[in-house]
């Protein structure tokens, strides 16, 4: 008989590791105990040596879907016998762990919690908070490890007798599964004074009437209404302040979600999963009555479908039977309301009742968003179910990345990996600072991480770089675009040096100007720049970003002078004919006299700008609108490419777009559809792209190529510079956990930081 002790790090708390490691240990017949140490799981276990290695193997083999085994370790006891039986301990205080913790995500409802819900002799009939240990709320109600009742929302709802002797038992689904809960003791829906199901049918009404709901979710409020009835979907636009961005369409099961869009393999799989993300799925083609009214998602042919993430969202959809538009409970621009009395505050004007309960959400979680190119996974937006699950970083000391401006996210990074924490938005106010910081400082709290260095963006306008300074803590700059291509090779572990491609809508370069348009020579300690795109004014900086009609004009008057013409008058007069005569004027007088025109090498905005010279968007009224239409338009067409041209400058590979524009002009002049002209100038960059990276590898760059930057959120260009870099005999690499936009901006500035202080020793 031998004595071990054993230690297993991982997402392990939260779970159901517990249980699984009584059920393993017992069917060996060994004995011990098991507990729940700060961030891990700990326990002694005796019994003969070969049965003991067993045990240790199942652990990482056989353990619960959830859980993610980073390291098991065994080391001999002291002690020359255990106790006969195995038992779960109540977790010890104990000391701050050596290493990181990790927090498990919120978990969408199981198959069989869902079997429960809809089976009227079971004791938890139609309760909208069942769960067990296979699912339910975890980061959103955890105020601090190691993970116990007493330590999340629900200390607030001591267990019945039932639900008690569930918790105890080892045979049971719910054996130490510390949100369980029922009717009898668990938290209650209400809806003004009615609780319960009479709340629950307030709501269902309110929705079937045409009314919009608050609906308090997993990690946040959520704003619902009834996405095939045209004037609630615009009602809620006009209160929510939203008018054109898509809304996300929340449905039953996966029948439902193929009979609106085409649903993949690789995408059924993403709909199905614990992590419930919202996916951008091809629309189908509907012939009569459209199920989904065409103001969920104007002018788009891509639709975002999720599944139920709680038995609370399932009784909804069973009672209503039909698409719910489920979307973010907040006004544009600000923080997701999580707080009862701060969401009926700032929903007052939006929402026609309040559905909500008693468990206090701690932490701010929205959806998260993914879509696909071909089986490559793009994550749109990092957040429930995904966030903070701990990705791969090379670092030793721990760092931190405070983030960029748009999509914001922070990263902690330590012991070999990286807390990327939850979407917070556009970090452009005071609310959204604040929300950072809270929950900057809660996730620090949690994983035990202290950063040794702040990792910030180049740009001193940014309030996440302001912060960063405030703090008394060791800064180090990282350039935005090497965060972008840092992030993806870190990702995907790449040790040496590698190009990187970064296309986006502005950065702030080492030079101080903005870029947007990069080929880089790179490895996660520095870069140099090998190529770019030319430079061309922003009339109006920001209102330029806003308007991309004037950065179209930018475009036709100010292109960096690289040998070719500008285009001829008769060729911009269809596009300069439509526009404000007085806007046009004061733009280029602007331009001429070169004032509040920034120069940018941005892919980001010639995007915008191509897209308003079709006629596809003159003013956005979100952050990447005129790109989304203008790859609506191109859809699969084949496409001939447009003319270009690369040229050697200032010791770059630079790329002209003025024949680009101005071939472009040309065939819609001359009656080319615009969708054709769309598709052609995605296939055109793909090309640029290729040829960018070619004259770099020829120069003796790599042949890793790491793509980052929100452009490759398109999937169109994405396929197009994939499949001629693969065609070049390039390893290709882009985001598939990280974003490949922004929200990644912190876990490649951590990267680095991580990168430079090894590099120093």
């Amino acid at each position: 008989m031998t004595v071990r002790r054993f230690h297993v790090e991982g997402i392990v708390q939260g779970v159901g590791f517990r249980p699984f490691v009584y059920r393993t240990a017992s069917a060996l017949g060994l004995d011990g105990w098991v507990a729940n140490v700060n961030g891990h799981v700990e326990g002694e276990v005796a019994g003969p040596s070969r049965d003991i290695e067993e045990f240790a193997a199942r652990l990482r083999t056989d353990a619960p879907a959830l859980a993610r085994v980073r390291r098991i370790r065994l080391s001999d006891d002291v002690r020359a016998y255990l106790p006969a039986g195995f038992l779960v301990r109540h977790s010890p205080p104990g000391a701050p762990d050596t290493v990181s913790r990790e927090i498990p995500p919120d978990a969408a409802i199981c198959d069989a919690c869902l079997r429960e819900l809809r089976d009227p002799a079971d004791r938890r009939h139609r309760y909208p908070f069942i769960n067990c240990t296979d699912c339910g709320p975890r980061a959103s109600i955890i105020e601090d490890l190691p993970y116990d009742r007493v330590r999340t929302t629900m200390r607030h709802f001591p267990m019945c007798a039932d639900c008690a002797a569930e918790y105890a038992d080892p045979a049971d689904r719910r054996f130490h599964a510390e949100p369980v809960a029922c009717p009898a003791c668990g938290p209650r829906l209400a809806w003004d004074e009615l609780r319960g199901e009479e709340a629950l049918r307030a709501a269902v009404k309110a929705v079937a009437d045409g009314g919009i709901v608050a609906l308090k979710g997993l990690g946040g409020y959520q704003l619902v209404c009834d996405a095939g009835e045209s004037a609630a979907v615009a009602e809620l636009r006009r209160r929510k302040r939203r008018p054109t961005k898509p809304f996300a369409v929340m449905v039953p099961d996966l029948p439902a979600a193929d009979r609106l869009a085409r649903v993949g393999a690789t995408e059924e799989a993403a709909l199905t999963s614990p992590e419930r993300p919202v996916v951008l799925l091809a629309r189908r083609r509907w012939h009569g009555a459209p199920p989904l009214a065409a103001e969920v998602h104007p002018g788009l042919t891509r639709v975002g479908l999720f599944l139920p993430t709680t038995g609370l969202h399932h009784l909804l959809l069973d009672e209503l039977a039909r698409p719910l538009v489920v979307t973010s409970g907040n006004l544009s621009d600000e923080p997701l309301c999580i707080d009862d009395a701060e969401a009926r505050h700032a929903l007052a004007g939006v929402a026609d009742g309040f559905l909500t309960h008693d468990r206090s959400i701690r932490s701010r979680y929205d959806d998260s968003v993914v879509q696909f190119a071909g089986r490559t996974r793009i994550t749109v937006r990092r957040a429930r179910g995904l966030a903070p699950a701990p990705l791969p970083l090379r670092a030793g000391r721990p760092v931190a990345g405070v983030g960029a401006q748009l999509k914001h996210t922070f990263t902690l990074a330590a012991d070999g990996r990286a807390h990327l924490g939850p979407h917070t938005g556009d970090l452009s106010d005071v609310a959204t600072h604040d929300a950072f910081v809270a929950s900057y400082e809660h996730l620090k709290r949690l994983t035990g991480i202290e950063p040794a260095v702040l990792a910030h963006d180049l740009h001193p306008g940014y309030l996440s770089t302001r912060w960063a300074k405030a703090q008394r803590v060791p800064l180090m700059g990282v350039q935005h675009h090497h965060a972008h291509v840092a992030a993806c090779a870190a990702e995907h572990e790449v040790r040496g040096p590698f190009i990187g491609v970064a296309y986006d809508g502005l950065g702030l370069g080492d030079d101080g100007t903005l870029w947007g348009g990069e080929i880089l020579v790179a490895d996660l300690s520095g870069y140099r720049r090998a190529g770019r795109f030319a430079t061309f004014p922003l009339p109006g900086g920001d209102s330029a970003v806003r308007h991309p009609s004037r950065t179209a004009l930018g475009l036709l008057l100010g292109t960096e002078t690289l040998g070719s013409p500008r285009p001829y008058p008769w060729l911009t007069r269809q596009f300069t004919a439509r526009l404000d005569t007085a806007e046009a004027t004061a733009v280029r007088a602007m331009v001429a006299r070169d004032v509040n025109c920034p120069r940018a090498s941005s892919a980001g905005r010639l995007f915008d700008a191509v897209a308003s010279l079709l006629g596809l968007c003159d003013r956005t009224a979100y952050e990447g609108e005129a790109a989304v239409l203008l790859e609506t338009a191109a859809g699969d067409l084949h496409a001939v490419p447009l003319a270009r041209r690369i040229v050697r400058a200032q010791g770059l590979w630079v790329y002209d777009p003025t024949p680009t524009v101005a071939d472009l002009l040309r065939r819609r002049l001359d009656g080319e559809p615009v969708e054709a002209l769309a598709a052609a100038f995605h296939l055109t960059l793909g090309i640029v792209t290729a040829e960018l990276v070619a004259r770099a590898v020829a120069d003796g760059a790599p042949h890793t190529v790491c793509l980052g930057g929100g452009c490759f959120v398109n999937r169109r260009l994405l396929t197009e510079v994939k499949r001629r870099l693969h065609a070049q005999g390039l390893r290709v690499l882009v985001g598939g956990e990280v974003p490949v936009g922004d929200g990644g901006i912190s876990y490649g500035q951590a990267a680095v930081a991580a990168a430079r202080l090894g590099a120093k020793g």
